[in-house]
């Protein structure tokens, strides 16, 4: 004869393990995602208090809204993960002209917690990001406890002999810096330690990381990088190539920041330039009609929502391009305006900048409310150099 549970117990067995399972802790992937952002299914109304014009007052009050919004969206979150590396980056651009401090004082309150360290993974280009936000803020206190983590983690990666054994570093067909995001995270840090110690050797280093990295994703018929050694041999339904719009976004971005930090004088520069000039071309020809990219560069079809946060590290970089007369004013100008007015039109009332791509590595489907700190990061660093240019 069978033995069955009495009713009441199987429940309570069915609840506790329903409860278990609720309360267990998310992987870390998902608590990284979790924390860096979200895509609401009732996100409240668009803005209609913005103006999407190319003048200086107009641009800052877009800058306070979002930031103003994601400084508190993100409490209880800050880290100093890859996804809020790129948002301090912008809160410190967007701190310096607006004159608000409240941007800067947060980026610093998280170094201040995290003791001016690195991630935990040492190699890491991803890891090594947050660091540009360190440098930053020691170049304007030149306190030696702002700098000396960064430095030491870095001199002992540059202090690795190139035959060593790699299987401690993260790196694929041993090259370090393996996925074009890389370009932004780890070679602007490097830039800007040479800037602030005065030795060349980062930007050497920077030199011999970056180039393994072009020779396996960049396209040089289409200008473009790949996200990744996987993507070469693939295509869009449409027949394309892939390239990921934030990906190429990572990158074009990253050299803006880099040749920020590069002397003129520098015997690398003029590749750089080069490279630079050549993607901004490029990615200019390919935007769509309403000013924001799509997530596939050559297959926008496949991918209706706009992409903020691609659209935001290209008019940044563009904008940036300007300003420092590597690109001319007359051709690139409509370009940045017209990325400026598509980004607008996805802030909400409250504040949130919403049809940002969330984390991931090719190009993907989204909600109209999706916000990520990188995106919102992007955002202010576009808005800090457009302003420059609405001042003109």
């Amino acid at each position: 004869m069978k033995a069955f549970l009495p009713l009441v117990l199987l429940t309570a067995m069915v609840l506790a393990d329903s409860i278990a399972h609720a309360q267990s802790p998310p992987s870390p992937a998902e608590a990284e995602r979790q924390a860096a952002g979200d895509q609401p299914d009732n996100p409240g109304p668009l803005a209609t208090d913005l103006s999407p014009e190319i003048k200086r007052t107009a641009i800052l009050k877009a800058m306070k809204k979002v930031a103003d919004w994601q400084l508190t969206a993100a409490e209880g979150h800050y880290n100093i993960q890859w996804t809020f590396a790129a948002l301090y980056d912008g809160l410190l651009a967007a701190s310096k002209v607006t004159g608000d401090p409240r941007y800067r004082d947060r980026v610093l309150e998280v170094a201040r917690q995290n003791h001016w360290e690195l991630g935990p993974r040492f190699g890491h280009a991803d890891d090594d990001a947050i660091g540009l936000a360190y440098l930053t803020l020691y170049a304007e206190a030149h306190n030696a406890e702002m700098l000396a983590p960064t430095r030491e983690n870095l001199d002992k990666l540059m202090a690795r002999p190139e035959d060593a054994n790699t299987s401690r570093l993260p790196m694929a067909d041993n090259i370090l810096w393996w996925w074009c995001d890389s370009l932004y995270m780890a070679p602007p840090v490097l830039a800007q330690l040479s800037q602030a110690t005065g030795d060349r050797r980062y930007l050497e280093f920077m030199d011999r990381q970056w180039s393994p990295t072009t020779a396996a994703l960049y396209d040089k018929s289409e200008h473009l990088y790949y996200r990744d050694k996987r993507f070469p041999t693939m295509r869009e339904a449409n027949g394309q190539k892939i390239f990921w719009s934030r990906g190429n976004g990572w990158v074009l971005a990253g050299l803006a920041l880099v040749l920020e930090r590069m002397p003129t004088s520098d015997p690398l520069r003029a590749k750089y330039v080069k490279l630079y000039q050549d993607m901004a071309k490029r990615i200019a020809g390919l935007q769509p009609a309403d000013g924001v990219w799509r997530a596939s560069l050559l297959d926008p079809d496949a991918y209706a929502m706009p992409e903020v946060s691609g659209t935001g590290f290209f008019a940044f970089a563009m904008a940036w391009g300007i300003n420092n007369h590597l690109l001319e004013r007359r051709k690139y100008m409509p370009v940045v305006s017209k990325a400026w007015r598509g980004m607008i039109a996805h802030v909400y009332e409250d504040g949130r900048l919403g049809s940002i791509q969330p984390i991931g590595g090719e190009p993907g489907k989204y909600k109209p409310s999706s916000s990520y700190v990188y995106g919102v990061g992007a955002f202010l660093m576009a808005g800090s150099e457009l302003s420059k240019l609405g001042g003109k």
